[in-house]
């Protein structure tokens, strides 16, 4: 048998002989190899890697740590773990262990971590954890897992730190979290989910981070983290899936950093940052995102840093970094951006650290802010390389003198070429395209501007654009778009203008004949309405009109003769009625006997007037 050994100046008595023939001292460490944390004088038993199926006997009962990992172990039964009551520690990963019963771990009161990583289970019963309200970290990664119940861990008061990735999950039910109050940290990674339940995580009201990665998770809906309102990390990482994220997915979190790496998202999702107002670090590293739009992080006030490495980024748009008064770090290494106009920030006052290294860079003008900070500014170790023109490729940025940098970096201001005047005339429907070329160093970009003040780019879509030429296409003229248009050829050294002008005509109507006019209404995309086109036919002559007059002045006629007979008829049956008028008139004579019978003179009848 060994003899005593002191470790820190703690006296620590020898163990009795287990584990197969072997004589083992505890010992008394901070941290060992394998990530165990030991206070000074702890007793420990650490037999790892002896082939083992069940739990040995002679541990003594005052052991504090227990290290079963990897042997062979099938199960945990109810009493195996009984005489150890002062256990605060059991670690039985990379066994083989399929089976954890109920109550399995109920009599030790004092346990606090518990590692079960590496191992066969398929699912954790209800009750496997009960009584453990002292458990502070609890690892179930690298398992079988399939689902978590409903009340898997509701004993679990104080637990801290959970791990259940790399594990078969394709559900989590809606009340499995029930009673991690104290839970801090969450990680769910290499699982079959493919949606995350809101009403799940509901239950974590005091979990600060959460990190979910490796998920086949294709969107993240409307209030995903509801209820996380003590949530300060989100790490989204590896959802090859992930294409859509809702302007509500983080609605009620109060973030300090958000990660989205290695995704499928082709833009800033800027909607969905507009309640993230206390956000200090954002990184979507690893996303197909080719360029940033103007205004893209104006929510994110108090950002500090913001990671974009390796996005395929080609472009930052002037403005796009406007909105972020306190940005401190930028990581842009690693994508397709030939040039970082100072344009495109708010302020770089604030900027400490750039990162632009690993991008084809053009060192001309567009640096120039660069190269003037060049000695403050932090490049971390990568200071970035010229890329062009042929006579500086290949130098850093940070070797130029100053008596250098206007004879490099510089700028020719856009000519435009073939100024000739175009004043085109055109008829309703026509195509028309007006011709603006124009060359300078860097090669300048074009837009047009409508007579309507509208800027036109080859962005606009509709049935007014610009071709990636610069040329102004109209796709089918209307009245409205008559008046002159500006040519605009923009670089960093200067702008160059141009002028066109353009009359449509109506269509034609002929007064006498009215033959088949057409009449079409234009394009509607320019208002953002669907692509309508609405096509009215008329085919008029002399004839018809003269017949249509004809037959109109016949129907008025009967229509006023049929009421003054309708008039005549009412009166005759109503009788005398105040407003009427008398008629007076006299029977002729007519010779024999009937006129000798009647009365002769002047006779009345009275008529209401209406």
């Amino acid at each position: 048998m060994s003899s005593c050994v002191q470790v820190s100046g703690a006296v620590v008595q020898p163990l009795t002989r287990w584990c197969g023939a072997w004589v083992a001292c505890p010992f008394s460490a901070a941290d060992d190899d394998d990530g165990h944390f030991t206070v000074p004088g702890l007793r420990s038993v650490v037999c790892h890697r002896k082939r083992l199926t069940a739990i040995p006997d002679g541990i003594p009962i005052e052991t504090r740590l227990l290290d079963l990992s990897r042997n062979r172990l099938r199960w945990v039964e109810h009493g195996d773990l009984t005489p150890y009551p002062r256990l605060e520690e059991v670690d039985l990963s990379e066994n083989i262990i399929s089976v954890l019963e109920p109550n399995a771990f109920s009599s030790l009161l004092s346990l606090r971590v518990l590692r079960l990583r590496g191992n066969q289970l398929k699912l954790v019963p209800m009750g496997a954890f009960s009584h453990l309200s002292n458990l502070t970290t609890l690892d179930l990664s690298e398992n079988k897992i399939v689902i978590l119940l409903d009340f898997t861990f509701q004993d679990l008061q104080s637990l801290r730190h959970l791990e259940v990735g790399d594990n078969d999950l394709v559900y989590i039910s809606n009340k499995a979290f029930v009673g991690l109050l104290g839970l801090e940290d969450l990680t769910i990674e290499r699982c079959n989910l493919t949606s995350i339940s809101g009403q799940s995580l509901s239950y974590l009201r005091n979990l600060v981070t959460l990190r979910l990665r490796h998920l086949s998770v294709g969107a993240l809906e409307d209030q995903n983290f509801r209820k996380l309102a003590s949530l300060r990390g989100l790490e989204i990482d590896n959802w090859p899936y992930l294409e859509y994220i809702s302007p509500l997915s983080f609605q009620g979190l109060n973030l300090s950093w958000l990660s989205i790496t290695n995704t499928n998202i082709t833009s800033v999702p800027s909607a969905s940052f507009r309640n993230l107002a206390h956000l200090t670090s954002l990184n979507l590293s690893y996303n197909p995102i080719s360029s940033l739009e103007p205004w893209a992080f104006r929510d994110l006030v108090r950002l500090k840093e913001l990671h974009l490495v390796s996005t395929s980024l080609v472009s930052v748009a002037p403005h796009a970094l406007s909105g972020l008064r306190q940005i401190q770090l930028l990581n842009l290494s690693g994508n397709d951006l030939s040039t970082l106009e100072e344009g495109s920030f708010h302020s770089v006052n604030s900027l400490e650290t750039l990162r632009v290294d690993g991008n084809p860079l053009s060192c001309d003008c567009r640096l120039l802010w660069i190269l003037q900070r060049r000695k403050t500014l932090n490049f971390d170790g990568r200071a970035p390389v010229c890329a062009g023109p042929a006579e500086v490729r290949g130098r850093a940025l940070s070797t130029f003198s100053d008596s250098a940098l206007f004879d490099f970096f510089t700028c020719q201001k856009p000519k435009i070429r073939n100024r000739r005047l175009q004043q085109v005339t055109a008829r309703e429907g026509q195509p028309v395209s007006f011709v603006c070329r124009a060359e300078g160093e860097p090669a300048p970009a074009i837009f047009w501007i409508s007579p309507q003040r509208r800027r036109i780019t080859p962005k606009s879509g509709g049935r007014v654009t610009v071709l990636p030429g610069g040329t102004l296409e109209i796709r089918y003229a209307q009245v409205t778009d008559s008046g002159t248009y500006i040519c605009i050829a923009s670089n960093a050294g200067g702008n160059d203008t141009y002028f066109a002008t353009l009359t449509v005509k109506g269509q034609p109507l002929d007064a006498a004949l009215m033959a088949n006019r057409t009449y079409y209404a234009g394009d509607l995309n320019e208002t953002n309405l669907n692509d309508t086109r609405v096509f009215l036919k008329f085919t008029l002559d002399l004839k018809t009109i003269l017949v249509s007059t004809a037959m109109g002045c016949i129907t008025f006629l009967g229509v006023v003769l049929f009421c003054f007979l309708l008039l005549f008829v009412w009166s005759r049956g109503r009788g005398q009625h105040k407003n009427n008028f008398s008629v007076e008139y006299s029977f002729r004579k007519v010779d024999g006997p009937s006129a000798s019978g009647g009365q002769g003179g002047a006779r009345k009848f009275n008529m209401k007037m209406i």
